[in-house]
């Protein structure tokens, strides 16, 4: 995942633990702490060699990574200031969880994590998730996100991947459901993937969404787009109407310009893709049967 351009810096926060540079090893397989050599508060965690959390320890409020920014777009956009109750799907370092704290005091968050080494790593480098404004739980996103009662949170945001893709359970139309169901009315499901030229897994998302989804829209930068390079898109999903204007002037005018595709261009976009379910990802991780003996 790209790196973003870091936005303006305000006054510096009383520090907590130092992290440790270096790599360790973690129960999906290695993890890597980067300290920055232009800010000794910023702080990368890779994950399995990918870029997946840029931590500032001094400022919270800094967000790095350019979907990131196009995540804390879409919310200002959709949900008014104040406090929001939110659950996100894959933690690494917690950078947004720790960002909606600090600019929205009081929310309450569930980051469920499948890593548990990884979860140890955090808390040990960047201080304990409490304290930070967040509950930071060892499990399976989509087994976590069962345990969530209906129709209680405002955001899930999606921000899990097994090396450079997001796991195909949550991906299908099912756990979409699933989602659907524990956001409160007007609540929105954000999505982050990482795609290249044609965008497949951009439209696949897209049209698996909007099988679930009364208003969907995906943003990406203008140059992915175009097929030119690999690039973060978001996919964005409610049942409520998507504030289109709002969000075209966030995403032109911000630190991190996005093109977004929404309404008719968004179904437009992923015309074609089939809606992926289940059923389609057991058939794609079963193992072939193996032919039959032939007679003696």
């Amino acid at each position: 995942m790209d790196r973003g351009v870091p936005s303006p810096r305000p006054a510096r926060r009383a520090r907590g633990p130092r992290p440790e540079e270096g790599e360790a090893p973690i129960t999906t397989g290695t993890a890597r702490l980067e300290q920055d050599r232009d800010d000794p508060d910023g702080w990368t965690v890779h994950v399995n060699g990918v870029p997946s959390s840029y931590v500032d320890l001094g400022d919270p409020t800094r967000l790095v990574f350019e979907y990131q920014q196009w995540t804390a777009a879409v919310i200002d956009a959709v949900h008014p200031p104040g406090p929001l109750r939110a659950v996100h799907l894959g933690g690494a370092g917690c950078a947004f969880p720790r960002y909606l704290a600090a600019t929205r005091p009081d929310s309450r968050q569930l980051v469920l994590e499948v890593d548990e080494q990884l979860v140890d790593l955090v808390r040990r480098s960047f201080g304990a998730s409490g304290a930070a404004g967040f509950k930071l739980k060892v499990a399976d996103a989509r087994e976590g996100l069962r345990a969530v009662p209906d129709a209680t949170q405002d955001a899930v945001v999606r921000d899990a991947f097994s090396g450079d893709r997001v796991p195909d359970h949550l991906v299908t139309a099912e756990f979409l459901r699933d989602v659907d169901r524990v956001l409160a009315p007007g609540g929105v499901w954000i999505a982050n993937l990482a795609d290249r030229p044609p965008m497949p897994h951009s439209r696949a998302e897209l049209a698996t969404a909007a099988s679930v989804f009364a208003h969907v829209a995906l943003m990406a930068e203008p140059g992915v787009f175009r097929g030119r390079r690999y690039g973060n898109a978001l996919l964005v999903a409610s049942q409520a109407p998507l504030p289109e204007q709002a969000l075209l002037r966030a995403l032109s005018g911000g630190v991190a310009p996005a093109r977004l595709v929404a309404g008719r261009d968004a179904r437009h976009f992923c015309a074609g893709a089939g809606v992926v379910s289940d059923d389609d990802v057991h058939a794609a991780t079963r193992p072939p049967s193996s032919p039959e003996e032939p007679d003696a």
